[in-house]
């Protein structure tokens, strides 16, 4: 029987991951303090489900996994009729119409949603036709460094590759996916 190699040690999260967690975060949602709340979130949504950690990943992948939860949750709030209800935006900054508007009330572009909607599935199948189109090994490594985010460790651990071979192949792969794309996409 194997046995869990990795392990939770809550009592060091803080001192090891949370300058990781935070820098994470803050990429994503561009605000400071909201990052700070999302791995304090984190924090405390680890220590709920501890008992869950079934040590298949290691400590700080887990954690990550939990705040790309958050991440998502957050932008799921604020795209929400409720979450916007509670967002509130400056529209004015001096004058007499100085104040803010409740996201929800702002006024909405009149553009075509339903048009952006559908370029932008045609743009993600054409995306992902090129992606289909690469060399085998550099579809897989694409995939696992760009799209499911796994770390470079992980991803060289795991297919028995440097770092630096990693990197060529990324680079191949993002030079063979800009060639689909501008032929088969932008010259339209």
């Amino acid at each position: 029987m194997l046995q869990n190699q990795n392990t939770l040690n809550p009592n060091k999260w803080i001192d090891e991951y949370a300058d990781y967690l935070f820098n994470y975060a803050v990429v994503r949602v561009n605000n400071s303090d909201l990052a700070k709340d999302l791995v304090q979130d984190t924090f405390f949504a680890g220590l709920k489900s501890a008992k869950n950690f079934q040590g298949k990943a290691s400590e700080r992948t887990w954690l990550v996994s939990i705040l790309k939860r958050k991440v998502i949750d957050h932008y799921r709030k604020i795209n929400s009729k409720k979450g916007q209800a509670e967002v509130r935006m400056n529209f004015y900054n001096d004058g007499e119409n100085e104040g803010n508007w409740l996201e929800e009330r702002v006024p909405q572009d009149w553009n075509n949603a339903s048009e952006k909607a559908i370029e932008n599935e045609e743009l993600k199948s054409q995306i992902d036709v090129c992606i289909d189109n690469l060399p085998e090994k550099y579809a897989m490594v694409f995939r696992m460094k760009t799209i499911q985010e796994f770390e470079t460790e992980e991803i060289c651990k795991e297919l028995e590759i440097t770092a630096s071979n990693l990197w060529v192949i990324i680079h191949r792969a993002r030079t063979q996916l800009r060639k689909c794309m501008e032929d088969n996409w932008f010259n339209n």
